[in-house]
């Protein structure tokens, strides 16, 4: 009888002690969801912008609100603010330039690494990347990798067509940055350890009509922004919109931005929490345009204050982020974790997960095209994979891009008619 009392009263505390830390863990979700919440409501965005005294300098780092058009905070004026530099790349040189001025003679393409706190960018005249530490008060600056394409022998800068002029931190984790000339797609890691490599030019499609991302009066300068299913999108300075997908590289023109002010290039670029794009010139100082991604439709966006000219813009925002989490949507009222329908049909392993990488078991799936989705549990996507399956046992590897911190991961398999396939847990140790 008192081994009974023991063990009843054991129960009851293991009871009571699961149901408080199902309780906490909901508390910290719904917390957690109110603060993403509460930061996607702001809008904010980093900016590229000319000097107070050489407007079309583009070397000064700027948060700007970009529903309001208002400069929220100035992170970094060129000639002015002190700052500390150092190269993950060893073997490369400082150059006078940078001693002086990281952002060098003008900056055209920039990317935020919102999981890391990094904004990444490429100064014009030099090819690199860089980033700076939006984790630090302080204005500290890092070389990842310098002469990233060759300079000419006998010239101290790098050729106009091979600036790179666009960049996006897109959905698989990884940087991309395309040259002027759209001869070469750069994609760069974001975690530890760094890599950049090369992946060729870009390739115009079929249906482009005689239009090419390589032409230099249509198609050159502007941005680049990514969505939420794994492609690219290039918008250039004189509004030609493409579709680019990265494993291909095959660029798809979808349209021309219309609706703009007269002289109004479209230098920068970002998504705002509607999911619509806004974009700034370089040139002209005639505020923001909100643009509509459907039919590309440009809607100036009303300011108080005084406008200002950026070359590029960049946020944390995905195309079709919506769409997205309407897929990846599930209900936190219920329970406390997703329910899964994970049964013979799709199989995860090794599960736990112990390195960076994990397969996925298709048994007894139809033939055809599938999009694998790793999320976290208030269904932000943080890796997409295509893949093609055409055997009832095909196993495909997916290897997580960048650092992911441990716990419990939902995978979603989407087929060909955008249902859901099978779902299951992936836990990282």
């Amino acid at each position: 009888m008192v081994f009974l009392s023991i063990f009843y009263n054991l129960r009851s505390v293991l009871l009571n002690y699961t149901y408080m830390r199902q309780k906490i863990l909901l508390f910290i979700t719904f917390c957690y969801i109110s603060l993403l919440s509460i930061a996607q409501k702001e809008n904010r965005a980093y900016a590229i912008t000319g000097q107070a005294t050489n407007k079309f300098a583009w070397t000064d780092i700027k948060q700007i609100d970009i529903a309001t058009g208002k400069v929220v905070k100035t992170l970094f004026e060129s000639d002015k603010t002190i700052f500390k530099s150092k190269a993950l790349d060893k073997s490369a040189a400082v150059t006078p330039a940078e001693v002086h001025n990281p952002t060098g003679f003008g900056v055209a393409g920039c990317a935020l690494d919102a999981r890391n706190g990094r904004l990444y960018f490429a100064p014009m005249h030099f090819s690199e990347i860089i980033f700076l530490d939006l984790n630090n008060e302080e204005a500290n600056f890092t070389t990842v990798k310098k002469h990233i394409i060759p300079i000419a022998p006998g010239n101290p800068y790098i050729a106009e067509e091979d600036q790179l002029s666009r960049m996006v931190i897109a959905a698989d984790g990884y940087g991309y940055a395309l040259t002027n000339d759209a001869n070469h797609l750069i994609r760069f890691s974001t975690g530890r350890k760094s890599t950049v490599e090369d992946l060729g030019a870009l390739i115009d499609a079929e249906s482009n009509s005689g239009i090419s991302i390589h032409n230099k009066c249509s198609s050159w300068g502007g941005d680049m922004l990514a969505d939420a299913f794994g492609r690219l999108v290039v918008i250039s300075a004189n509004h030609n919109v493409y579709s680019i997908d990265a494993k291909s590289r095959i660029a798809t023109f979808t349209g021309t931005i219309t609706g703009l002010a007269a002289n109004y290039t479209t230098n920068g670029a970002v998504v705002d929490t509607d999911g619509d794009i806004v974009v700034s010139s370089a040139n002209v100082f005639d505020g923001l345009y909100k643009v509509n991604y459907k039919d590309l439709k440009a809607v100036k966006i009303p300011t108080e204050d005084k406008s200002f000219n950026a070359s590029d813009m960049a946020n944390g925002n995905f195309l079709l982020q919506h769409e997205a989490d309407a897929i990846t949507k599930f209900d936190l009222s219920n329970t406390v974790t997703p329910k899964f329908t994970s049964n013979n049909d799709g199989r995860v392993y090794p599960n736990p997960v112990l390195g960076e990488q994990f397969n996925v078991l298709f048994e007894n799936q139809k033939a055809g095209h599938y999009t694998i989705q790793v999320t976290d549990l208030v269904g932000r996507i943080l890796q997409i994979k295509t893949v093609n399956i055409v055997s009832s046992n095909q196993v495909e590897a997916i290897r997580f891009t960048s650092k992911v911190a441990g716990g419990t991961y939902l995978l979603k398999v989407i087929n060909g008619k955008k249902e859901l396939a099978f779902t299951d847990r992936v836990i990282v140790q």
